[in-house]
């Protein structure tokens, strides 16, 4: 079987990631995985930016 053909598409491509856009930079940011429960709330890119409100 040649390389990249395999049966299982494990995780979505980072094409496919939902985004948002930082208030403060405006700058978009990708979901993570440590955001999963609550990325509803999720509002800044980074604690930097968190910080400057």
């Amino acid at each position: 079987m040649p390389r990249g053909q395999g049966k299982l598409d494990r995780k979505p491509t980072k094409s496919n990631l939902p985004q948002k856009e930082c208030p403060v930079c405006q700058k978009p940011f990708s979901w993570r995985k440590k955001w999963a429960k609550n990325w509803d709330s999720v509002l800044y890119c980074s604690e930097r930016c968190k910080r400057q409100k």
